[in-house]
């Protein structure tokens, strides 16, 4: 063993882990604070876009909406930022750990802040400014995921890791919130407030991350084994000599070990190389984990929930249906909020596959019947007296609104958090940082693809599909049920090690039936090496 380190392992593949302290989740809790970057960068540009202070600063005196193209720029620059920041902090995760990585993304995140705060005219800085802050949420988003999956314990990591998605509501909440609270300003202020408010997430998680561990699987993979039982002993709430600290540490080891002989370390272009090695068709190969984890994050952006979060306040503005759009966007993100926490439970108690399928067919049938509603009484059916629209059946209207929301439900606790669960816990060790940095990446790129061409396709003077868009976003949320059923397996329950066993031994629609049968400690014929013990659980699953 690599610094000399002696593990005292248990070969009982049904061993009974340590119990969840509240340590634990308060750990992973402050981790996921991250999400409020997410949630809030996502959320306050919607508000700002809609201020007649700022629409003016960029477009000049008297105008009332930003053209398209510079609403298009403005609000998808942010997300072509995080696209970068995720393929880059993949590799810093794995040169200088995953909590370093997410201190310098608040850091760069600060700058971008800054950037933006002095904004007066033009698009330069606020294009620069939020192009630099989406590098630093990049950093954050990717290794976020990443550090919480390898810090939860096993039997709740779904529950955990979907605080991630829970704090992204929370940040697009409080967006909505300051947005509605500075509509009314007639100063700078009206986009100033809702910009600077950002440097209190960077600064509460930089600080924090300074009093949270580096995360074990990264020192067991760099040979710290020492380090790495010191972490788990923090994060457990159990001794370092602890039986249940030696187990999980025994297993990490283990499968470190075996991973390295099937992917074996070939230098700085080669670990990404080896993120693309493998057939399409074989089940546990490094390509197919990699194009799953990528595609996942397509297909949560392909259900248009940002279509809500970036453009509500406009699309609702240009149908002169609703008269308070500001406020219906902000009981969206109420909506959006209320729904993640019940993925915490149902996480854990139904599993991640059948949320992702379940949840793809009720926003397929939420969307569809926005649609019809709309291209038959609803927000395509306006007239215009003395040069004020007004939408022909308020009641219809208020059924898409009613519709939508329903939609947002079925988003906030299935596809939101379940995707970001999945891909921190599909990948093996040696590819971890960099795919679920490339996953990660591949959101943030859909997220920008998304905000380029939705102005385009809404506005008046461009695509003008009004309700017609929900026909969209309806199709593709067909596709994502389609995709879930064939191709998400089942990762309930099981330790990350257990994962990479699962993926090669069952296809997607028999993964939930799957058991373990051995551990890695046996795999690797390790336990006799490492002075096995198999009886000490017996005596306190009752305690447990």
């Amino acid at each position: 063993m690599p610094g000399g380190a002696v593990l005292h392992a248990t070969t009982d593949v049904n061993r009974i882990e340590a119990p969840v302290t509240l340590k634990a989740y308060l750990m992973c809790a402050f981790a996921a604070f991250g999400g409020v970057f997410f949630g809030y960068d996502s959320g306050y540009i919607n508000g700002v876009t809609a201020s007649s202070v700022f629409i003016q600063s960029i477009e000049g005196s008297g105008v009332k909406a930003l053209t398209g193209p510079h609403n298009s720029l403005i609000v998808s620059i942010l997300s072509a930022g995080t696209f970068f920041g995720a393929i880059i902090a993949g590799d810093l995760a794995e040169w200088y750990g995953r909590r370093p990585t997410i201190i310098a993304g608040c850091f760069i995140y600060s700058i971008g802040v800054i950037i933006q705060m002095t904004h007066t005219s033009g698009l330069g800085r606020i294009v620069a400014g939020r192009l630099i802050a989406g590098f630093g949420v990049g950093f954050v988003s990717a290794i976020i995921i990443l550090y919480m999956s390898e810090i939860a314990p096993r039997k709740v990591r779904g529950a955990l890791v979907s605080g991630y998605q829970f704090c992204v509501t929370i940040g697009l909440l409080l967006a909505s919130c300051v947005a509605f609270a500075t509509e009314n300003r007639s100063d700078t202020g009206s986009y100033r407030i809702p910009i600077g408010i950002q440097f209190a997430w960077a600064i509460i998680l930089a600080v924090g991350l300074f009093l949270l561990p580096e995360s074990p699987r990264y020192f067991v993979k760099k040979g710290r084994p020492d380090d790495a039982r010191h972490v788990l002993s923090r994060l457990r709430g159990q001794p370092e000599n602890s039986d249940y600290i030696e187990d999980e540490l025994a297993e990490i080891v283990a499968n470190n070990e075996y991973e390295k002989q099937i992917i074996p370390d070939t230098g700085y272009w080669g670990s990404w190389y080896q993120c693309f090695t493998g057939g399409l068709l074989t089940s546990n190969s490094n390509l197919r984990k990699t194009i799953l984890g990528t595609s996942l994050q397509m297909m949560q952006q392909w259900t248009g929930v940002n279509f809500i979060f970036y453009f509500s306040s406009t699309f609702l503005q240009s149908t002169g249906a609703i008269k308070n759009v500001f406020l219906t966007s902000m009981i969206f993100t109420i909506i959006n909020v209320g729904s993640t926490p019940i993925s915490f439970w149902t996480m854990e108690r139904f599993g991640r596959r059948p949320l992702l399928i379940y949840g793809a067919l009720g926003m397929f049938i939420c969307q569809v019947i926005v649609g019809a509603v709309g291209d038959t009484v609803g927000f395509n059916k306006t007239h215009t007296v003395n040069g004020v629209t007004t939408a022909n059946s308020i009641p219809a209207v208020n059924a898409q609104v009613a519709f939508i929301a329903i939609y947002i439900f079925f988003f906030a606790s299935t596809w939101g958090p379940g995707a970001w669960v999945c891909i921190g816990e599909i990948f093996p060790i040696p590819i971890r940082s960099r795919g679920i940095a490339l996953s990660t990446a591949s959101n943030w790129l859909w997220n920008t693809i998304i905000s380029v061409i939705t102005p385009y396709m809404v506005d008046a003077d461009e695509g003008n599909l009004r309700s017609n868009v929900f026909w969209v976003w309806g199709s593709l949320c067909g596709c994502c049920f389609i995709y879930a059923y064939f191709l998400i397996p089942e990762t309930k329950g099981l330790s990350l090690e257990q994962v990479d066993q699962m993926m090669a031994e069952t296809t997607p629609r028999t993964s939930a039936g799957w058991v373990p049968t051995k551990t890695f400690v046996q795999e690797m014929g390790m336990a006799g090496k490492l002075g096995a013990t198999t009886s000490h659980h017996d005596t306190e699953k009752s305690d447990v």
